[in-house]
């Protein structure tokens, strides 16, 4: 069988693919069919993964595959493309895969009766596509191909309520913003291969060991860095994540779980021989992944919608990614995007069951008491939400850890007190929606509310299933067998702490406890809180101003930048082509006097060109004589 499987595993990003054709050019007139060849399409490619998984991970320290083709060859270039399939591919296309599964089951309730449902469905699965294509590449050529078919999907889908002029400004927020990202990773791109002539990404692991020029590595691996600081919505270009929120709830849980987000973090993690062979990149990496991680947790506890509060998790947990990359822990950053794609996909979904029951409200303070009417709904988001916070011994919980041992393996203990620090903080702004919006005094929920039907609620109880058990596969208790997948020796696996483990789950309890002691209990009134601490409560509150800052550079530079050429235009350019025809026409002016029409006139000139010419003659041959 693994004959067969592993040469076409092609046919893993190609089902969703074709699914997408279909739809877009015979089926969209039927909503029903279009839904289910998407659905079809994406749970056959999970059915392939399988097969794809247990070759790889049949092996001791993992199987590694890849086939490959000429597809370009000219004199000093020549362009493959291929499949690579190893373990940190196989586990990337169950995730994506399942994810995108139960997304799509759960979109038949949510997007019910939407104008756009075929649409919708031929979005998603284009969008499954190119980032199953993405992660099958072996090269960094084909990557980019399917890296900025993520990108083209990611505008579709966050912009797919064209209507709102909010959703269509988050679309073009998103784009625009990773064009910044995806420009430098093009750039180091081709850096790669003009200086070493391939971008095969076992060929360039044999070229750079040897490689020993900083000088070179430096600046190429923080142009490649680019990508996944876009992609991935690390600090400074994150602005697009929040606000991608525009979408529809089930396209949130796409991108923020096993998809664009998900981009990024996989990078780091496919080219992490090109990093770890450069300290400073290193070090660049771990300092923005810190730098995100309390950045957008300081700022979740502060936002009061429901899909933001995720949103700025999200920024939060990919920082996180980032940090573990930085200090060399490769595999707890993966560990850690793989247990997050479950429990975050199982919020997102349960944010939008708690959208649909409110009839649209987003405010968690506009709920309350959403447990009576909504027990799935609130029972499987608090079990994400244990997860995501750290709690044993849910999937979290491992993974969490790991990337707080290893930053504390590494020596710098800067970036472990961030990371227990962001811990905390995640345990609060999780446990302040949870009471607010399903425990909370309000009536508004109780009266409001109703569970949904099981097409939307049998995902989250599967989701919720994974969220429990998805740590164990890397946990100590199964000695690391998670691990070899990415096993390199740059990068670093320490052993696991039992006081670290103590530590981060008391940490993550504090977070829950002064939560319950704040908004459950009321003994600290929140309302005090944020009026004595008015100027930190703003400035969480606004993000920083970073979107104050970016609007205005722009009115500095692009509008500054339109008014310098505009002032050129009009007093350079236009004074030249206006200096040049007020010229011709006074030249006109005087000559038109010497056209009279009078015979001896002309002869008087042409005597008078006769005479010149002659002079001009003599004068040469006198020079010519001397």
């Amino acid at each position: 069988m693994y004959e067969f499987i592993l040469p076409n595993a092609w046919l893993i990003a190609f089902l969703p693919f074709l699914a997408a054709a279909l739809i877009f050019l015979f089926v969209h007139r039927w909503p029903g069919i279009s839904a289910g060849l998407s659905i079809f399409a994406i749970m056959a490619a999970f059915i392939l993964s399988l097969p794809v998984a247990l070759a790889v991970f049949g092996e001791e320290g993992g199987a590694v595959f890849e086939f490959s083709t000429r597809w370009l060859s000219m004199p000093g270039l020549n362009v493959d493309m291929g499949l690579l399939l190893d373990p940190l591919t196989a586990v990337m296309l169950i995730v994506v895969t399942f994810i995108a599964s139960m997304v799509q089951i759960y979109s038949l309730g949510y997007m019910k009766g939407d104008p756009g449902f075929s649409s919708y469905f031929a979005y998603q699965s284009l969008f499954a596509a190119s980032m199953l294509g993405l992660v099958v590449a072996n090269n960094f050529g084909q990557m980019f191909v399917f890296w900025e078919l993520v990108g083209i999907c990611s505008y579709f889908l966050i912009g797919f309520w064209f209507g709102r002029d909010s959703a269509k400004n988050a679309a073009i927020k998103a784009f625009v913003t990773n064009r910044v990202g995806d420009f430098g990773f093009l750039l180091g791109i081709l850096f790669l291969q003009i200086i070493f002539g391939t971008l095969n990404f076992a060929g360039l692991s044999q070229e750079i060991a040897g490689y020993t020029n900083m000088a070179i590595l430096i600046p190429v691996s923080i142009l490649l860095f680019f990508g996944p600081m876009g992609k991935s919505a690390q600090f400074p270009l994150h602005v697009w994540l929040p606000d991608a929120m525009e979408g529809p709830t089930p396209v949130s849980a796409l991108i923020h779980a096993a998809t664009m987000v998900a981009a990024g973090v996989y990078l780091v993690a496919r080219a992490f021989f090109i990093f770890a062979s450069v300290p400073q990149a290193m070090t660049f990496i771990a300092a923005i992944g810190g730098i995100t991680a309390i950045f957008a947790a300081s700022i979740a506890i502060t936002q009061n919608d429901i899909k933001r509060i995720l949103a700025y998790s999200t920024l939060s947990q990919l920082g996180y990614m980032m940090m573990a990359m930085g200090v060399g822990a490769m595999t707890a950053g993966m560990f850690h995007l793989m247990t997050h794609a479950f429990f975050k996909s199982l919020l997102f979904l349960g944010a939008g069951s708690v959208i649909v029951a409110m009839h649209e409200e987003q405010d968690i303070w506009k709920m309350g008491n959403l447990y009576k009417k909504m027990p799935v709904t609130t029972w499987t988001f608090i079990i994400g939400a244990l997860a995501l916070c750290g709690i044993p011994p849910l999937s979290g919980f491992w993974s969490k850890d790991e990337i707080l041992l290893a930053a504390y393996a590494s020596g710098n203990m800067g970036l472990y007190i961030l990371g227990a620090f962001v811990a905390f903080l995640t345990a609060f702004y999780m446990f302040r929606l949870i009471f607010v919006a399903f425990f909370g005094s309000n009536s508004y929920g109780e009266k409001k509310a109703h569970e949904n039907s099981a097409v939307m609620t049998v995902p989250l109880i599967i989701l919720a299933i994974a969220a429990v058990f998805a740590g164990f596969v890397n946990s100590p208790l199964m000695h690391h067998a998670f691990g070899h997948f990415i096993n390199s020796p740059a990068g670093i696996q320490p052993e696991p702490s039992t006081a670290i483990m103590i530590s981060s789950t008391l940490i993550a309890l504090a977070g829950i406890i002064l939560a319950w002691l704040i908004y459950q209990k009321k003994i600290i009134s929140h309302e005090v809180l944020r009026e004595k601490y008015s100027g930190i409560y703003q400035l969480l509150k606004n993000k920083y101003y970073v979107d104050e800052i970016y609007a205005r550079l722009g009115d500095v530079l692009v509008f500054g930048a339109a008014r310098a050429m505009f002032w050129f235009d009009i007093h350079v350019v236009n004074g030249m082509v206006n200096g040049i025809a007020f010229l011709t026409g006074k030249s006109g002016d005087s000559l038109k006097y010497t056209e009279d029409g009078q015979v001896q006139s002309y002869a008087m000139y042409m005597m008078a060109g006769v005479l010149i010419l002659v002079v001009l003659a003599l004068i040469a041959v006198e020079s010519a004589l001397l």
